[in-house]
C-alpha cells in the first residue's frame, strides 16, 4: 500500500514527521514507512493500493468515483472554518484595484482548470472565463504567485491555506501582493483511500487522523503545517463544487 500528503508540499519534512506521528497513533492498520510524492496525480488517486492521499474536491467529484473518502482535515488559517477553505483573490499590491470587479479584461493566473481553488471558485464568481482578456495556466498556486511577481499575469485565486503557509514559512513568496476578495467557503481538500481497503481499516484509519490531530503532544508539529483537527465528512460535501444551481 501507499500513501501520500501531496497538496501542501512546501515543508515536506514537516509533513514526513507529521506522517510518523500518524503511524504510531493507528496501531490497527500497517501504514507505509514513508509518504510517496507522485509526479503525477490523477493516475496516484487512482490506484488500487492507494491507502491514503489528499486531493482536490474537484476531481473528487468528477475523476475519482472509485476512491472512498475518509474525511477532510481542519485548518487554522485565515479563511477556513471547521472543514471548510476558501480562495484569495491576490494582485499585486501596487494595483489601485480593490476588487475583483476592477481586474476585468487583465490576465489570470491559475494553477489547473481541474482546481476548484484555483479555478473553478473563480469562474463562478466572474462567470467564466472571458472576464479576462487571457487566463495562463502556471502549474500550482506557487507558480501562480511568482507569475504575478514576474508581471506574466495580474490576478489569481489562491486557496487559503496554502497562502498562510508560504506566508509562514516562506513570506517572500507573497512579498509585493496584496488580497482584494474571496471565493465561497466550501469543504476543504478531501482524504481519500482506495474503494479496496477495507472497512475496518477505514475505520482504524479514521481514528488515527482523530487521535494525531488531538494529542497535545503533535500540537506543536500540526500547527506548523496549520493543521487544528480533522472530521470524517461523506462525499456528498463536495457535490457544491459541481452543483450549477449554487451558482
Amino acid at each position: 500500500m501507499i500513501a501520500s500528503l501531496p497538496m501542501y508540499p512546501f515543508r515536506p519534512e514537516k509533513l514526513d514527521a507529521f506522517w510518523q506521528r500518524l503511524r504510531a497513533a493507528a496501531p490497527a492498520i500497517s501504514l507505509p514507512c514513508a509518504l510517496s510524492w507522485p509526479d503525477e496525480l490523477l493516475p496516484h488517486w487512482q490506484r488500487s493500493d492507494l491507502l491514503l492521499s489528499q486531493t482536490c474536491g474537484y476531481p473528487l467529484m468528477t475523476a475519482l468515483p472509485q476512491v472512498q473518502v475518509i474525511g477532510a482535515f481542519h485548518y487554522a488559517a485565515p479563511g477556513c472554518e471547521g472543514a471548510n477553505y476558501r480562495s484569495w483573490i491576490v494582485v499585486r499590491r501596487e494595483e489601485s484595484g480593490r476588487e475583483l470587479r476592477d481586474f476585468r479584461g487583465r490576465i489570470l493566473a491559475y494553477n489547473s482548470q481541474e482546481s476548484h481553488s484555483g479555478w473553478h471558485a473563480l469562474m463562478r464568481l466572474t462567470g467564466g472565463p472571458a472576464f479576462f482578456t487571457t487566463a495562463r495556466a502556471s502549474g500550482s498556486h506557487h507558480r501562480s504567485l511568482a507569475m504575478l511577481r514576474n508581471r506574466e499575469a495580474d490576478i489569481a485565486a489562491i486557496d487559503c491555506v496554502s497562502w498562510a503557509l508560504l506566508s509562514q514559512d516562506f513570506a517572500d513568496e507573497l512579498s509585493g501582493l496584496k488580497i482584494v476578495g474571496q471565493t465561497a467557503s466550501v469543504p476543504g481538500l478531501p482524504l481519500i483511500a482506495s474503494a479496496a481497503l477495507p472497512a475496518e481499516s477505514v475505520a482504524a484509519l479514521r481514528e488515527g487522523l482523530a487521535e494525531v490531530t488531538s494529542d497535545r503532544r503533535n500540537h506543536a508539529l500540526a500547527d506548523g503545517l496549520k493543521i487544528r483537527g480533522f472530521s470524517i465528512l461523506p462525499r456528498e460535501a463536495w457535490r457544491v463544487m459541481v452543483d450549477k444551481s449554487a451558482d
